[in-house]
């Protein structure tokens, strides 16, 4: 199954403190919006999210359709057939998505420790 790119999204209480904070381990900003209390950075392959105030905890985030660097790849699987994938598999999903719809869209599920991984597709 390929989810996409990679990512770690951080629910943060100040987004311009983290941002300094992962700045000081190589991590330089990649995209985002610093006003809207949302960053992107990356370390090499190593991506990081901070969102300030939109999640309620860390998260797990993969990308169909993107590389790492949040290029569009060629071939990837749609969200809508890796959400069938999935019940197919017996995982429980959390926030789904109208399978007839094309385009963006997204997808939660939990591990069994309730942690939240976010399959989020932007094209």
């Amino acid at each position: 199954m390929d989810l996409g790119a990679f990512s770690i999204s951080l629910s943060v209480k100040d987004v311009v403190a983290s941002l300094a904070f992962y700045e000081k381990l190589g991590f330089v900003s990649f995209g985002g919006d610093i006003a809207q209390k949302w960053v992107i950075l990356k370390n090499g392959d190593h991506v990081i999210g901070l969102f300030e105030g939109m999640f309620d905890q860390n998260m797990l985030t993969f990308n169909p359709g993107w590389d790492q660097n949040a290029q569009n790849v060629d071939s990837f699987t749609d969200v809508r057939q890796l959400q069938k994938q999935l019940e197919e598999h017996g995982v429980d999903i959390i926030t789904g998505v109208d399978d007839s719809a094309e385009g963006p869209a997204s997808i939660v599920i939990a591990d069994p420790d309730g942690n939240p991984i976010l399959i989020d597709q932007h094209r």
